[in-house]
């Protein structure tokens, strides 16, 4: 590797449509284990070459708790993790990222990375990491373009144009995604790649290059990182000011009207996984070309992607079919049409439907909580917190709730009063009473909470005080 000093930028926004419902839109596919044992952003962050600064991860308020405990359980070393009060696509999120790379070393390289690609060759991407650095040195703009191994319509994609001394290419033009019949020529024509949207330049020369075509986008972000502030393990650039910045792709801002855009190709088996298809694609297939995770049965079944969180998915003389599995929603989808399951999310949008952003298993910071059951006036939850987590002092106007322990250690506030309960023993907390709960031990408090009332919405919470800095 270069002597220059490579800071990871890794963006951690999306989310996920097309992988519904494993994927929503307050658990992403970049947070979940799809592939590996471990999540797409663990993932990442484990194929990045040795020597690198920290990371800076760029992240939005409703993933900052996922996206921090995901970090922490990969690694002790402190990371940077930069809020967006609000997307404003990638050119204000790579400024941001730049800011801060360049406040802790004045060469920095920014490598830009999605939080959610799966890479199977490392070997092959860290020697087109190796070929970029030494490209963006000499102050070019450096994007990775993949070498393409079918004619895909889903994809942008990189004209080359003269090739350059350290093996990159001069960008010829970046286009729009094709029809198939152009698909097709490019693919022949062997001179254009896919638009992997994976970057690596100097940090200064970004912002230089911005400056200069969209100043409007510089000055917003600079103005958001000069009134940053620190907020537990997250950084928030001023809200007031980034909210101002406009809206726009790297790709728009800079790289399509730069001089200095070269493109270095990667023949490494990326796969950007946008689909079940995709998602197919990469995973281990067994004899009959079926992708099976979690309890299934599949007889005279070929060529599809069985996965099942919950119950035994069984399947008899099918071919080419998506079927998912979890506690609260089930999908059927021919494989071949599985682009198309954005417009289930989008008509459960539409119904004002949770299944469109929730699971039933809901992450908190404190730890997460399941819905196993559901009435016209009550709610039973399966709660786990954390060692040493706490949850909100807060109040209900409208449901009083029972607590029974499982296992572990409870401290219970309701109003003035507090108790330590452990297994079997249990709690109840009046309408309108104030309380909080604790778990000061050493091993996970597991619990079931009873709620009964004439609104059970999660609104209904009135929040006095918050270790974790929520409203």
């Amino acid at each position: 590797m270069s002597s220059a000093t490579i800071f990871p930028a890794i963006m951690c926004g999306g989310s996920g449509t097309r992988l519904w419902p494993l994927s929503r839109a307050l658990f992403p596919k970049q947070f979940l284990p799809l592939v590996n044992e471990t999540s797409m952003l663990q993932d990442t962050m484990q194929r990045l070459p040795k020597g690198c600064a920290s990371s800076v991860f760029i992240c939005n308020e409703e993933h900052r708790f996922l996206l921090a405990e995901q970090v922490r359980n990969l690694t002790d070393e402190p990371q940077t993790i930069l809020l967006e009060p609000e997307g404003r696509n990638t050119a204000p999120a790579i400024a941001l990222a730049a800011i801060n790379a360049l406040e802790q070393n004045d060469e920095a390289l920014l490598l830009v990375l999605a939080a959610d690609h799966v890479i199977e060759n490392q070997q092959a991407f860290h020697q087109a990491i190796t070929t970029a650095t030494k490209v963006a040195e000499q102050g070019k703009l450096v994007t990775f373009g993949i070498v393409p191994t079918h004619a895909e319509t889903g994809y942008g994609y990189i004209k080359q144009g003269q090739e350059q001394a350290l093996g990159s290419y001069k960008v010829a033009e970046f286009v729009e995604k094709p029809n198939e019949t152009l698909a097709q020529e490019y693919l022949d024509s062997g001179q254009y790649l896919w638009n992997s949207g994976m970057f690596l330049f100097k940090a200064s020369r970004y912002l230089e290059e911005l400056a200069k075509f969209r100043p409007d986008i510089l000055q917003a972000c600079q103005k958001s990182m000069t009134q940053v502030s620190q907020d537990l393990d997250f950084l928030r650039p001023n809200k007031a000011a980034f909210l101002a910045c406009p809206s726009e792709s790297i790709d728009y801002a800079v790289m399509e009207k730069t001089a200095d855009a070269e493109v270095v190709p990667l023949d490494a088996g990326w796969n950007d996984v946008g689909s079940y298809s995709a998602l197919w694609d990469v995973c281990q297939q067994d004899d009959n070309k079926n992708v099976v995770k979690g309890d299934i049965l599949a007889h005279s079944t070929t060529n599809s992607y069985l996965h099942s969180q919950n119950k035994l998915i069984a399947t008899v003389g099918v071919d080419n079919l998506v079927v998912i599995d979890t506690p609260d929603a089930v999908l059927v989808a021919n494989k071949d049409k599985v682009q198309d399951v954005k417009k289930i999310v989008e008509q459960l949008k539409a119904d004002n439907r949770p299944e469109s952003s929730l699971h039933r298993e809901v992450y908190r910071p404190w730890g997460k909580y399941d819905s196993i059951d559901m009435g016209e006036r009550f709610q039973v939850k399966r709660i786990t917190v954390k060692p040493g987590a706490k949850l909100s002092v807060q109040m209900h106007h409208h449901r009083a709730e029972h607590w029974i322990i499982v296992s572990g250690t409870a401290k219970v506030t309701i109003d003035d009063n507090t108790v330590l309960l452990s297994e079997n023993q249990s709690t109840f907390i009046p309408i309108g009473a104030v309380h909080a709960l604790e778990n000061p031990g050493k091993l996970p408090l597991e619990m079931i909470e009873v709620q009964s009332g004439s609104y059970l919405g999660e609104d209904d919470i009135v929040r006095f005080e918050d270790k974790y800095g929520r409203a």
